[in-house]
C-alpha cells in the first residue's frame, strides 16, 4: 500500500517476521503490536494511503524441496506434551520461562545470555531470546510461535500460501544474498533467508531467519542477527551464529507444535478467491490485480517479471525493446475517508465522481535518474487505484531508459478501466 518512504512488500513481511521475533520488549511496541492485530492494520492501512507514492514490490514464488524432520512418534509426542504442560495458567499452557529453555536446549553447545521471553497466556505470540555464542562471538537468536487462522469452507490449510515468500529471481529490491522455499515430507513449507537489518545496507548487521507454517496452521518464525543486537548494536561475528541447516531444524522440532497447540484457535480467515489469494473485509487479492493489470497493458510490451502481494498490490517489469520499466498498483477498498488527504485542488473530478490526481517526478527509492509517473484515482464509492510507472527496471538502481514505457495516458486508462470495479467478493 502507499507509504512515504515505498517499503517492498517482501521487505514488508521480511521485516515484519524480525520483529515478531524481535528481542527488544520496548512497551509502547508491545502495545501498538497487540492492538494491531486487526484494527490497527484497518488504520495503519488508511494512514499509509493518506501519504503520495507507491510501494515496490516482489513476486511471490518458491520452489520446491526437501527437509528431513523429526518423525512422529512416541519421543516426538512426549516431547511436545511435556513443552505444553508446564504453564503459567490454563492447562496446556506454556510459560515464558519454558519458551526460552526450550530454545537453549535446541540450540547448539555454547553460552547464552540476554534471555528474555513470553508466554501462550500473553496477548503477543509466545517468544523465546537469548544472545547465544558459539565461541565465535555473540549473536541474538529469536524464535517465535503461533497459529494461521482456517480459511473458509473446509478450513484447510496451504502451507504453501501461507510461509513467507521467496521474491522473483529477476524482481527488484530484495534486499537479500539468499533465499529458498523448501516443502518437508509432512507437507509444512519453510522459507529460509539470507539477508541484512537494513535492506539498503547501510549498516553490516546481517538478519537471517526461516519462516514455517505446517498443513495444522502451527507457525514458527526464527531470526538471528551478527550483532548481540537487532538494532543499535556493532556486529560481533562475519555471520550470524546459525547455519541455515540448524535454522531449519530449529524451526521444524516436535517442540514448537506443542507450543502452537496450546494456543487459542484463531479466527478464520475468508475464503480464498478463485485465484488463490485470500480477500478480507479491506484487502483485494494481489493475484486478481495482478492478472487484470497484466491483460490491461497496451500491445508491444513484453513483462519479463510479475508478482502480487497478498493482497492490494502487484508489479510487472515490462519491456518495449528500449529497456525495462517497473509498474507497480495499489487497489484498495473503501478509502473514501482520506480523499481529502489525497486528492487536492489540482485533482480532476469525473462526471461519475471519480477523482483523479497525476504526479510526475523523480523516483523515491534513490535510482540515478529514476523517474516515476502516476495516475491516482479514487471512484465515488471509495475504491482507488493508483499506478505508477519507473524508467528503470528497479527503482533503487540508475534509469536505463529515458521515460517510462507507459505513457500518462495509459497508465490512466488503466487506472480507470472498469474492470475495477468487479473483482471484491470472489
Amino acid at each position: 500500500m502507499p507509504v512515504e518512504q515505498p517499503n517492498d512488500p517482501f521487505e514488508d513481511r521480511f521485516s515484519a517476521a524480525l520483529h515478531q521475533a524481535g528481542g527488544t520488549f520496548d512497551t509502547d511496541r508491545a502495545a501498538l503490536v497487540a492492538a494491531g492485530q486487526a484494527h490497527g492494520r484497518r488504520l495503519r492501512l488508511r494512514r499509509r494511503a493518506a501519504v503520495a507514492g507507491g510501494a515496490a514490490g516482489l513476486a511471490l514464488v518458491g520452489v520446491g524441496g526437501a527437509l528431513l524432520v523429526p518423525s512422529e512418534g512416541e519421543a516426538s509426542t512426549a516431547r511436545r506434551t511435556s513443552v505444553a504442560a508446564n504453564g503459567s495458567g490454563r492447562p496446556g499452557s506454556v510459560s515464558a520461562d519454558e519458551m526460552v529453555r526450550t530454545l537453549e536446549k535446541l540450540l547448539p553447545e555454547g553460552k547464552v545470555s540476554g534471555t528474555q521471553g513470553r508466554g501462550t497466556d500473553d496477548p503477543l505470540p509466545p517468544l523465546a531470546y537469548v544472545v547465544f555464542d558459539d565461541g565465535k562471538g555473540a549473536g541474538a537468536v529469536s524464535l517465535s510461535v503461533d497459529r494461521i487462522p482456517r480459511s473458509g469452507g473446509a478450513g484447510a490449510f496451504v502451507p504453501a500460501r501461507e510461509v513467507m515468500p521467496c521474491p522473483d529471481t529477476d524482481a527488484p529490491t530484495s534486499g537479500l544474498d539468499h533465499c529458498l522455499t523448501e516443502t518437508l515430507p509432512d507437507g509444512s513449507v519453510v522459507t529460509l533467508f539470507q539477508g541484512y537489518e537494513y535492506p539498503d545496507r547501510r549498516a553490516e548487521t546481517k538478519a537471517w531467519g526461516a519462516d514455517l507454517v505446517t498443513p495444522a496452521g502451527q507457525h514458527v518464525s526464527v531470526s538471528e542477527w551478527n550483532s548481540p543486537a537487532q538494532k543499535g548494536e556493532p556486529v560481533s561475528r562475519s555471520e550470524p551464529p546459525l547455519s541455515l541447516a540448524q535454522l531449519k531444524a530449529l524451526a521444524a522440532a516436535e517442540e514448537w507444535r506443542g507450543v502452537a497447540d496450546a494456543l487459542p484457535e484463531p479466527s478464520r480467515q475468508p475464503a480464498p478467491s478463485k485465484t488463490g489469494a485470500a480477500e478480507d473485509a479491506t484487502g483485494i487479492g494481489g493475484r486478481r490485480i495482478l492478472a487484470i493489470l497484466t491483460a490491461a497493458l497496451p500491445d508491444g510490451l513484453k513483462v519479463v517479471s510479475r508478482g502480487a502481494q497478498d493482497t492490494e498490490f502487484a508489479y510487472v517489469v515490462v519491456d518495449d525493446g528500449k529497456g525495462r520499466s517497473y509498474v507497480q498498483i495499489n487497489v484498495q477498498a473503501d478509502m473514501s475517508d482520506v480523499a481529502h488527504q489525497l486528492y487536492g485542488p489540482d485533482s480532476q473530478t469525473l462526471p461519475d465522481g471519480t477523482r483523479v490526481a497525476t504526479r510526475q517526478g523523480p523516483g523515491e527509492k534513490g535510482g540515478e535518474g529514476v523517474v516515476m509517473w502516476t495516475v491516482d484515482t479514487m471512484r465515488a464509492d471509495g475504491r482507488r487505484v493508483v499506478i505508477s510507472a519507473f524508467n528503470s527496471g528497479r527503482q533503487d538502481t540508475a534509469a536505463t531508459r529515458d521515460q517510462p514505457a507507459l505513457s500518462m495516458a495509459q497508465l490512466r486508462e488503466i487506472a480507470l478501466s472498469p474492470r475495477w470495479l468487479v473483482i471484491e467478493g470472489g
